[in-house]
């Protein structure tokens, strides 16, 4: 194919790995497809730009004279936050010439002052959607997934999320092999569909407070496939199913049924990516007692039955 630009977009305050996180899997795939994709990166003056973590980066050319891409590539960090109105300024008139726009984290926020984003739907880092939103209301903010496409338009939650969008542009570029290896070389998953959500249970919950509770987190992420009723938790907490509702809501965030819910999807999705057990048997293990039980959960949550889940996601040893 004819080669790829992609240009990452440099400033004052931007997120070191989200820059270095995506041009290190294009760069990866550059070497697997030789020519296939030329890397930039350029700043509003072509001067080098001091990141959130203090490292500098020196950029290839200036905002004004960096070619055309067809990946353009806008980071977050604290630059991103309150943009440079000039670099608002070239992403609105150069964004849409792109054939894939593509933010990292709060780089979203670049690409909703430049107006890019007005009637799409989009993502960005968990701590920052309620402020997106309602700094651009007229952008549909959906705070869970790893990462949204909307056409041309893809948004990505923080950090790591933008390897796993980068993974998925070229493994649509470049097929399923070239991006399995990349992502070897990385030592990350090729496994992060865009609808999975940026938390697991255990991330998203807090942890409780009193050790009972604790130990009723843990009960449920070892044993999913046990009565995880209410009534069962309480009487392992010695609370009444009342008082540990109450209790466990206000200590972890998340009602026990939520966290019951997300620890068995969590663990037939390990199952399905790792193992070659069969459905039943997975749906089984995982607490839902039968494969429709499974379906109808993996459907609600990720959009697809648990078999075409496997088909996608599932890894080389496995297949």
């Amino acid at each position: 194919m004819a080669p790829r630009t992609v240009l990452a977009v440099l400033f004052e305050g931007v997120q070191s790995l989200d820059v270095t996180g995506p041009v290190e899997v294009f760069a990866g795939a550059a070497l697997i497809s030789p020519g296939a994709y030329r890397i930039r990166t350029a700043s509003l003056d072509g001067a080098p730009v001091r990141t959130t973590s203090g490292l500098t980066l020196v950029p290839d050319v200036s905002l004004a004279t960096a070619p055309d891409p067809d990946v353009l590539l806008v980071p977050g960090g604290t630059g991103s936050l309150r943009p440079d109105p000039r670099l608002v300024d070239w992403v609105r008139e150069h964004g849409p010439r792109a054939a894939r726009l593509v933010s990292v984290c709060t780089g979203a926020s670049v690409l909703a002052a430049a107006g890019l984003l007005d009637g799409r739907r989009a993502t960005t880092h968990w701590a920052y959607c309620d402020r997106l939103a309602r700094d651009h209301p007229a952008v549909e903010i959906d705070p869970d997934p790893v990462y949204v496409r909307d056409g041309r338009i893809a948004t990505s939650a923080g950090v790591t999320a933008g390897i796993d969008l980068a993974l998925a542009l070229v493994e649509e570029d470049l097929g399923r092999d070239a991006a399995l290896t990349i992502a070897r070389h990385l030592v990350v998953f090729l496994r992060r569909p865009g609808n999975q959500a940026q938390f697991s249970a255990q991330l998203a919950a807090q942890t409780a407070h009193r050790e009972p509770l604790r130990e009723v987190q843990r009960f449920i992420t070892e044993r999913p496939d046990a009565d995880l009723s209410v009534e069962a938790l309480a009487a392992r907490a010695r609370l009444s199913p009342r008082h540990f509702a109450r209790a466990f809501r206000s200590e972890t965030g998340m009602t026990p049924g939520r966290y019951v819910d997300r620890v068995r999807l969590e663990h037939a999705r390990r199952l399905l990516e790792d193992t070659a057990d069969g459905i039943e048997e997975i749906s089984r293990t995982s607490g839902y007692g039968t494969p429709e039980a499974m379906r109808r959960a993996f459907v609600k949550a990720l959009g697809t039955p648990p078999a075409e889940y496997r088909r996608r996601f599932r890894t080389a040893t496995t297949s």
